[in-house]
């Protein structure tokens, strides 16, 4: 997209939106000496520009013919539906108007070579559902491309095409060893302006932006912007330190926020994407949540820290080895958990099969466990927990009431108005007081308290004693185990003040 073609009305909806983008700006001519960085920015950009490349994709999609515009919206029954429904399907395509012509998009990003053999490395989002790519060297020159592999997870595509002389391939650096302030250069193809360098600092590490499962980005104020997608960013030393993805701005360009998926993750994707076509990613079989302030005091954490195993996959690796819900995972094969999104990452990024060890906290005492991972298939089928309206919580059979919460024994017709199946043991939770901690929570009615302070309840009387007797020890909070109708568990920590 070139920036002619960015009408004000697409600018406004992309106000401080995260947006797919690529490297590079021109620099300001009259910046002063200090203000353009190092002297080796131009020996590391003419050392690698050459396997820098432009990637432009083409594809057919079916045309809207808006001759006559949209359908307008009219109310049901009005007498006019009929004779407006009748002139749009016989003057857009319908039978006897003019039929549907499919027509070509184009779009450009930015990619590079790794490999003199013809492999190029772009983002997913450039190549997503093309129907020919070509590969633009520096020189100018157009050559086919195919697919080899593509990540939706990391937004990563590995590409090869044919090359017609020897290529100048560049290396991934080492995006571990980066530190805070130190000098970056992005090359890439924005606004279709061909081979295009800038120079910034990283601004930040493992910055967790919530646009994929396994964020982790290099934040850079090198200039970054539309079309240099998938284009490299570069250290010092000429190696490739991560892949330019996305931006935040206010107008579509660069204002100084840009992000780069890391080599590390990058160098791991290409390499099973080469391999074997496809990601091969680790699995441990649980459901993880946050070790809140809360949580960790329930459970005597100090410092609140790992992850909180919530549920455990019957069919999942970490079962047999012994993992049960309410162990806390503090590392995993030798590397530290602070919080949920590292053990996903570090599980992501270790072979299927392999051996390891998993530290969990269990009742206050460290434990280690040796699990052999499985394999991590791409699935949506979990499904939201159901929402009980307040209609549902009419005329229930209250039998205790505590932390602000209804609680009843549950019985045959309790499950069938609830949905709870019969797996579920517990207390059911028929009511929640609108102004306690546990409204705050999103506790509802139909939640099932499975445990309290790590302790199975079958009864409401259960609950109650066991809340009494941690406010006598003078515990701030209690944990409960919470399952809803499907038997899917999370943790909450109530205060009991």
């Amino acid at each position: 997209m070139t920036a002619a073609t960015l009408a004000p009305s697409h600018r406004l909806r992309s106000m401080l939106a995260a947006i797919c983008v690529g490297a590079a700006a021109s620099s300001f001519a009259s910046a002063p000496a200090f203000a353009r960085g190092p002297e080796g920015i131009a020996d590391v950009a003419e050392k690698v520009i050459d396997a820098v490349v432009n990637i432009s994709t083409s594809q057919t999609i079916e045309a809207k013919n808006d001759v006559h515009g949209t359908m307008p919206q009219l109310p049901p029954g009005s007498p006019f539906e009929e004779f407006f429904d009748d002139f749009f399907k016989n003057h857009r395509g319908g039978k006897g108007g003019p039929d549907f012509q499919p027509r070509k998009t184009n779009s450009l990003g930015s990619g590079f070579i790794i490999d003199p053999s013809g492999i190029v490395v772009t983002n997913n989002h450039v190549i997503a559902d093309a129907d020919e790519i070509n590969i633009i060297m520096n020189d100018g020159t157009k050559i086919k491309a195919d697919v080899v592999g593509v990540d939706k997870k990391t937004d990563l595509a590995v590409l090869k095409f044919k090359p017609p002389r020897p290529l100048t391939a560049v290396k991934f650096g080492d995006s571990d060893k980066l530190r805070l302030g130190d000098w970056v250069i992005a090359i890439g193809n924005p606004f279709s302006l061909g081979g295009t360098v800038t120079a910034g600092i990283v601004s930040a590490k493992n910055r967790d932006i919530s646009s994929g499962p396994y964020d982790s980005y290099i934040q850079t104020d090198a200039a970054i912007n539309r079309g240099n997608s998938g284009g490299p960013l570069f250290n010092l030393d000429g190696d490739v330190i991560g892949v330019n993805t996305l931006i935040i701005s206010p107008s579509g360009g660069s204002i100084g926020i840009g992000f780069a998926v890391p080599s590390k993750t990058v160098a791991s994707v290409v390499d099973q994407l080469r391999q074997f076509g496809e990601l091969r990613r680790g699995w441990l079989g649980v459901r993880i949540q946050t070790v809140t302030d809360e949580i960790a005091d329930s459970l005597n954490i100090k410092p609140a820290r790992g992850a909180l195993i919530a549920g455990v996959d019957d069919k999942g690796p970490a079962k047999p080895a012994g993992i049960e819900p309410g162990d806390v995972v503090i590392k995993f094969d030798d590397k530290d958990i602070k919080e949920p999104k590292d053990l996903s990452r570090v599980v992501a990024d270790t072979a299927v099969g392999k051996e390891v060890d998993v530290v969990v906290i269990r009742k206050g005492q460290e434990e280690t466990h040796k699990v052999t991972l499985g394999r991590l298939e791409d699935d949506d089928k979990a499904q939201p927990a159901s929402v009980k309206s307040k209609d549902d919580q009419a005329d229930k059979p209250v039998t205790q009431k505590a932390l602000g919460l209804d609680l009843a024994a549950l019985s045959k017709d309790l499950r069938g108005k609830y949905k709870i199946k019969d797996s579920v043991k517990g207390v059911l939770i028929t009511g929640v007081d609108g102004t306690s901690d546990a409204a705050d929570k999103r506790l509802s009615a139909g939640d099932v308290i499975v445990e309290v302070a790590q302790e199975a309840v079958s009864n409401a009387a259960d609950i109650k004693k066991r809340v009494d007797q941690l406010k006598k020890d003078g515990k701030k909070s209690v944990l409960l185990l919470v399952s809803n109708g499907d038997g899917e568990l999370r943790f909450v920590a109530l205060s009991v003040q």
